[in-house]
Order: structure tokens, then sequence, then C-alpha cells
């Protein structure tokens, strides 16, 4: 049993919810002006838990088919087979109601915009057969997680929500752009699209670059939006600082260094925004 836990957490990638729910806190902070309700937290955090949980199972559904040609992907439990179709299928609707029960208990605005937040992660997984701008629709997806919390508390849609989401969704369309270019070989072979396949590598990494230079802007404009004092600044300057290295070991055709250390230091961008916030806001 424990094994079979171990498997769909690693399946759905649980760890990962670093990339958003900082930024979904991040988003309640910024509209309560300071600490939301606890229980307005709670809900939240199951709710993004469960559509994301949904999403990363559903993506990996789709394409099994890839991932059992793909040599990187060997040990993937859907393709040892320690989580089923069928398994991965339970999983999808046991967090997607998770994710229901828990936007239900939030201000009901929530629930009428389920549906246009739950478009991106549907249709994620089939975006890399059809256009290059896969990308931007991950991005797209997981900026839906800051755009959460910020209604979650103030049960209204805000410009500087808008702002927020623009950033979190440039910072991961990019950072998908450098982890999409390694695959360029594979994609290439199977009919599959990213911005390396249809720019080639050394364009697609620039392009990814010049994307997060554009975020940090964003980043600040919503300090400046808002008026948040210094210490949001420094929450900035830190994920500038991280985005910055992340690209200077990462080479044209030369990706040794994408390792999942290389993967989750992305991280360090969420947290300290969201540390930094709080900071800024008490």
């Amino acid at each position: 049993m424990i094994r079979k836990i171990r498997a769909h957490i690693e399946n759905i990638a649980l760890h990962h919810t670093i990339f958003d729910l900082p930024f979904a806190y991040m988003g309640a902070f910024l509209a309560a002006g300071g600490m939301p309700p606890i229980m307005t937290i709670v809900w939240i955090t199951l709710a993004i838990t469960g559509a994301r949980s949904a999403a990363l199972a559903l993506d990996n559904l789709v394409d099994l088919k890839y991932d059992k040609k793909h040599p990187r992907f060997t040990h993937r439990p859907m393709v040892t087979g320690a989580v089923t179709r069928g398994e991965a299928v339970l999983l999808i609707l046991a967090s997607l109601l998770i994710c229901f029960a828990s936007v239900m208990m939030l201000p009901p605005i929530c629930i009428k915009l389920l549906p246009i937040a739950a478009i991106p992660f549907l249709i994620y997984p089939f975006m890399k057969r059809v256009t290059f701008a896969c990308h931007g629709v991950l991005g797209l997806a997981i900026a839906m997680a800051p755009a959460g919390g910020w209604v979650a508390v103030r049960a209204a849609i805000g410009a500087p929500m808008i702002v927020l989401c623009t950033a979190v969704g440039i910072w991961i369309g990019a950072f998908d752009v450098v982890y999409g270019a390694q695959d360029v070989r594979f994609d290439k072979a199977h009919g599959l699209h990213s911005t390396a396949v249809k720019f080639g590598v050394t364009n697609a990494l620039m392009i990814a670059r010049l994307c997060h230079v554009v975020c940090i802007a964003v980043f600040v404009l919503l300090g400046l939006m808002e008026h948040l004092a210094m210490p949001y600044y420094i929450g900035v300057a830190i994920a500038a600082m991280t985005l910055v290295y992340q690209h200077s070991i990462i080479k044209p055709y030369d990706f040794s260094a994408l390792t999942q250390w290389y993967f989750m230091r992305n991280g360090i961008v969420s947290v300290a925004m969201l540390i930094c916030t709080i900071i800024a806001l008490v």
C-alpha cells in the first residue's frame, strides 16, 4: 500500500506544487492586504492541490504512448506499470472532486469561474500535438493559482491579480521552453511541437531569457501598483538572480545541468516572492 501511494505521489509530482501554491498564497495575501482567514488558506490549498494533481495525472495518461518511447521517462510510474491507467483515472476523478468541494467552500464567484480556470489544465496535454505555443498554455494553467488565491479572498477580479497572473504565467511558460528544448530530437521524430522545434534550440533559449526579463519587469510593476514596501523588491531581486543563474548553466545542446535539482531550484522564485510579499505587507 505504501509503495502504491508513493507511486501515485511520484506520478502527480506532488513536490512540484512549490511552483504554484506559493503564488496562490501570494495572491491571497495581496487581496487581503495582509493575513487572509486561515480557513480560506486551507480551502485554497486543497483546491489548488486537487486541480494540479488531476492535471498532472491527466497529462501523464494522455502522453503515456510517448513516455513509453522516451529514454528519460523509463522510470515513470505509469511507464513501469506501478500506476495503471484505471488507477490514474480514479485519481483524476478523486482530485477533481477535492478541488470542486474545496472551491464550493469559497465565495460563489469561485465556482462560477472554475470552468474557465480548468480549461488550460484540460487542454494542455494535447497542445504539444498541435502548436509550439504549448508552453504558453502551461503558463496560463499555472497562472490560475494566483488568480484563485486572489478571488478566494477578494471575491472579485482586479488589475493587480491580472498583473500577478501575467508574471507567473510568463515565468513558468518560459521555464517550460527551456525544459522542452532538451527533447527537440525526440519531438521532431514523433511529430510533436515546441518552441525549440519551431525556432531551434538556440533561439528557444533566447526567447526564454527574454520572457524572464519581462517576467521580472512585470513583478516590479505589481509592486509599484500595490505600493509594496522594500522587502517585496528583495524578493524580486532573489527571483531575478535565480533566473540569471539558471540560464547561465544551460547551453544549446548541452543539457547536462538540467537535473531534478535544476528543476526544483526554480521553486526559489515562488517561495522568495511569497515570503518577501508577506514581510512587505505586515
